[in-house]
């Protein structure tokens, strides 16, 4: 999909949540850690960073095959190898990768990691994981590596992060589970997509201790067996939908909806004009008025980084000024430059993005989906905006929506995709 045109649309009907993206490639990378059969249910099967992930899966001796399009079945045909050749678009999970082979094989070989240019994302956390559990690491041109410095199994040891990254709290939690001894991380990241690997790995056989926010400690096994593990619901398709129906002056009914993992972006929804209710599985969401929102990034339960250009296409169609704050990504505003181009109005004060809501329809135009929050942001102001809005680059969203544009349509959503 490189390009996505969407025009103004009210959304209504009822939509499920697939599992989530956050979620599903770790679980991918946790079925390198052993032979056995790993199964995972309520998978996204059409995501793009999924389909890579399983495309290296395959090159380091996995078989991966779909039962049906939410069912993913994973068996090892061969030992892997240390060394993921890999010439395709990179992900950030190759990060994970390097961490699962080093802790299975001893030795990992990985090309640097892609996904979204988010400002400085470096890898300087996971060298510390991976040195801390006694592994020597270093780059290779465009690729990163490491091994074991006694040739066998890593360490456990105490690992203290200097920031909650999630990244390196799964790093940390993939190679301390075949490591020998006790692996303590202090001052990890805890969020849902972290206690959704957790989940399955202690279903393979490790013994992992949550501890809050303080430490997670994990009891380091010889080898794991396969399970069977069904993917969280993806909680950033969940308030997208959300976000959706209110700017649309929609009627969505969302099913599987994760109250739980989005306690804090409800309680500033709802007191920004978002009308919904809560019903057991679902959220209804009976349309409402897009009023001002201030917002400002933090570490789980807070506003993830990723919903800010989600809020920020929001308070463009408010009535009045708003303001966002990315404590962990200062500066990823890149968004509102395309936004500008549909007649949104901002201003930049350092890390701080003040958007000048009118309250009135956006204008369509041709965009560029930046990343792919930005993308997703760029199609709910399309879906308010007069004419058409064109947004290249699109494949973005493809990257973390699954069945996005099917999805869309069910719902009322004016859009087609030029492949």
């Amino acid at each position: 999909m490189n390009e996505l045109i969407v025009s103004r649309s009210k959304l209504a009907g009822e939509i499920r949540l697939s599992g989530a993206k956050n979620s599903a490639l770790k679980l991918l990378t946790a079925s390198l850690l052993t032979k056995g059969r790993i199964t995972l249910k309520n998978y996204p099967s059409t995501l793009a960073d999924a389909i890579i992930h399983v495309g290296m899966l395959e090159k380091l001796g996995k078989r991966c095959q779909l039962i049906d399009s939410e069912t993913l079945v994973i068996e090892e045909i061969g030992q892997p190898p240390s060394t993921l050749d890999w010439s395709e678009r990179s992900i950030r999970n190759t990060l994970l990768i390097l961490g699962a082979l080093t802790a299975r094989t001893g030795s990992g070989s990985v090309p640097l990691p892609g996904g979204c240019k988010l400002g400085d994302r470096a890898f300087d956390l996971h060298e510390h994981v991976l040195r801390s559990l006694g592994a020597r690491v270093w780059q290779e041109g465009e690729r990163l590596c490491a091994e074991s410095i006694s040739g066998e199994r890593l360490k456990g040891a105490d690992i203290k992060l200097r920031l909650r990254s999630t990244g390196a709290t799964e790093n940390a939690i993939l190679c301390g589970s075949l490591a020998e001894g006790v692996t303590r991380i202090w001052n990890p990241h805890i969020r849902p997509e972290i206690m959704d690997l957790v989940a399955m790995l202690r279903k393979m056989g490790v013994r992992i201790d949550v501890r809050g926010q303080e430490r997670i400690d994990v009891f380091g096994v010889e080898s794991l067996e396969g399970t069977t593990h069904t993917v969280i619901p993806d909680n950033m398709e969940a308030i997208t939908w959300l976000v959706a129906s209110v700017m649309t002056g929609g009627d969505i009914e969302i099913v599987d909806f994760p109250y739980r993992d989005l306690e804090i972006p409800l309680i500033h929804l709802r007191e920004s004009g978002a009308r919904f209710y809560r019903c057991e599985d679902r959220l209804i969401v009976r349309g409402g008025a897009c009023f001002p929102i201030d917002i400002s990034t933090g570490p789980y339960p807070g506003i993830n980084s990723d919903v800010q250009p989600i809020l920020a296409a929001y308070a463009a169609m408010a009535s009045g000024e708003s303001s966002i704050v990315d404590l962990r990504f200062p500066g990823r505003y890149g968004y509102a430059d395309e936004m500008e181009k549909m007649g949104a109005k901002f201003e930049r004060e350092g890390n701080v993005l003040r958007i000048l809501g009118t309250g009135q329809g956006l204008k369509g135009a041709k965009v560029r989906a930046l990343d792919l929050r930005a993308g997703i942001a760029l199609a709910l102001c399309g879906l308010c905006a007069d004419g058409e809005t064109t947004i290249t680059d699109a494949w973005q969203i493809s990257r973390g929506y699954d069945n996005f544009v099917q999805k869309l349509s069910t719902l009322g959503g004016r859009v087609s995709q030029v492949a």
